[in-house]
C-alpha cells in the first residue's frame, strides 16, 4: 500500500518537475515544489517493502535537483 502511495507522490511531484524543464520564465520555479513532493514519496516509499516507487521518487529528485542545481534555482 506504502507503494502504490509513493508511486502516485512521484507521477504527482514527476508532473511539476517535466514542466519545469521548460525554460521559460517562471515555469522552472515548479522544480521548488517538485523536489519537496519527490523527497516526501521517496521516504514514504522507503517504508514500504518494494522499490519501484522510492526508485520513481528518487528519480524526480534527481531531475529537479540537478535543474535548479544547474541554473542556480532562480531560472
Amino acid at each position: 500500500m506504502l507503494n502504490l502511495v509513493s508511486i502516485l507522490i512521484g507521477l504527482f511531484a514527476g508532473l511539476f518537475a517535466l514542466v519545469g524543464v521548460i525554460p521559460f520564465p517562471l515555469v522552472p520555479l515548479l522544480n521548488w515544489i517538485a523536489f519537496p513532493i519527490a523527497l516526501v514519496g521517496a521516504v514514504i516509499g522507503m517504508l514500504s517493502s518494494s522499490n519501484s516507487g522510492r526508485n520513481l521518487n528518487l528519480l524526480v529528485l534527481v531531475i529537479s535537483g540537478l535543474r535548479l542545481f544547474l541554473t542556480g534555482g532562480l531560472i
